[in-house]
């Protein structure tokens, strides 16, 4: 079985900044593609962030230069590192994991309000 366990989502203020984690467990092999997705509510699911296993990123172009994504390869975890968060950046955030087969997380609520 593969698990991704999620962590560091929460409320903060416009303007502030957190930081999610996900690590993937269990029987997963030839992990490639490491990702965040988003979605609001009343909205379907978006790309926030991806990276590659040789280290290349994408990004949604509403979080360019506000957001940062990152990997540990040997600890199977990817990060997302958000700062000057916006209150359209609420949603619940997911985390994508592309191996042999793709794996969704739970998801994390992000909720960016005064």
């Amino acid at each position: 079985q593969v698990q991704l366990v999620e962590s560091g989502g929460g409320l903060v203020q416009p303007g502030g900044s957190l930081r999610l984690s996900c690590a993937a467990s269990g029987s997963i092999f030839s992990i490639n593609v490491m990702g965040w997705y988003r979605q609001a509510p009343g909205k379907e699911r978006e790309l926030v962030a991806r990276i590659a296993w040789e280290g290349s990123t994408n990004y949604a172009d509403s979080v360019k230069g506000r957001f940062t994504i990152s990997r540990d390869n040997a600890k199977n975890t990817v990060y997302l590192q958000m700062n000057s968060l916006k209150p359209e950046d609420t949603a619940v955030y997911y985390c994508n994991v592309r191996a042999l087969s793709t794996y969704w997380g739970q998801g994390t609520q992000v909720t960016v309000s005064s």
